[in-house]
């Protein structure tokens, strides 16, 4: 998800009664649940492929034992700079918060088509929730709401946990509806796909802002497609797209490129649905889930070139 939407579910957390845990709670929470997307700038510096290390380590295992920490002591660290007015941190208390802040970016992300390896580094496989898209602004809208008739609530000297916590039931509510929409589109369209191939995979895509809506995604053995569900229609409303697309996973261009380039090498690793496309006579390596094979790809940031010799490794 997006860091609004991190930053505002780690704020909710603290307004249903987290923040209690320790002075500087809340700032530990909105800090710890935005922490694991250090992960893109930390691969640049490094030399490795954002792409790849993305949603890794630091959404992983791996991040859950090491980022509460690293939270705990940016919030120490500020305190040495300037004290507390709040009274004196506590140590477990501030811990806990960092920990669940933490916990909350890969359980969000894991929402999405794009996927997270949540079980870094004990293996690296991408686990997909497919439900959500990766902005939503009616999450933005139930948890804003939810601080602010908190804020108001607490001025007014009444319960300020509740309006978040309605807020935050809001917010699984929407996610367990999102769930079972793309369940259901995946099953109604299962049989549309059989018609033209051995379906491999059918993936139900988020729409922006008509959270009802998904875009289907699927894959036999050689080629694949796209499609859309529109439950405002009827539930049993799928339809595919005319376009039949080759896969080409077999071009010797793919294969050379994986052996020179770590660019390839890396969006393999990373990519769900890869395929490859011809246009102008150049081949390039995409993501059925993020393109349209129809158009040109030039400037998408999940299209890359089988011919570049700049990267090799």
């Amino acid at each position: 998800m997006d860091n609004l939407t991190h930053s505002l579910v780690g704020a909710v957390m603290g307004r249903m009664g987290l923040k209690r845990l320790s002075p500087r709670a809340m700032p530990a929470l909105i800090i710890a649940a935005n922490l694991p997307d250090i992960d893109s700038f930390v691969a640049r510096a490094v030399g490795c492929d954002a792409l790849a290390a993305h949603r890794g380590f630091t959404h992983g295992v791996g991040g859950l034992v090491t980022l509460p920490f690293l939270a705990a002591a940016i919030i120490l660290l500020w305190e040495k700079l300037r004290s507390c007015k709040d009274g004196r941190i506590k140590l477990g208390g501030l811990l806990l918060a960092c920990f669940l802040g933490t916990l909350s970016h890969p359980l969000l992300d894991f929402l999405n088509t794009y996927g997270t390896r949540l079980a870094e580094p004990l293996n690296h496989r991408w686990y997909y929730g497919d439900t959500l898209f990766i902005m939503d602004p009616w999450i933005w809208l139930m948890l804003i709401l939810g601080l602010e008739y908190s804020w108001r609530a607490e001025r007014l000297g009444r319960n300020w946990t509740r309006p978040a916590e309605w807020a935050f039931g809001a917010m699984l509510g929407y996610i367990g509806l999102n769930a079972a929409i793309s369940l259901r589109a995946v099953a109604v369209t299962r049989p549309l796909v059989e018609r033209v191939a051995a379906p491999r995979m059918i993936v139900a895509g988020e729409v922006p802002l008509e959270f009802w809506k998904r875009r289907m995604v699927w894959r036999g053995d050689d080629v694949g497609g796209t499609g859309t569900y529109e439950p405002l229609k009827g539930l049993n409303h799928a339809t595919l797209d005319p376009e039949i697309t080759p896969l080409r996973l077999d071009d010797p261009r793919l294969a050379e490129a994986a052996k020179r380039d770590k660019h390839v090498r890396a969006f393999l690793f990373w990519s769900r649905m890869p395929l490859v496309v011809e246009q102008g006579g150049r081949a390039f390596l995409t993501d059925q889930r993020f393109i349209d094979p129809s158009r040109r790809q030039r400037g998408n940031t999940f299209v890359i070139p089988l011919d570049n010799r700049g990267s090799s490794s």
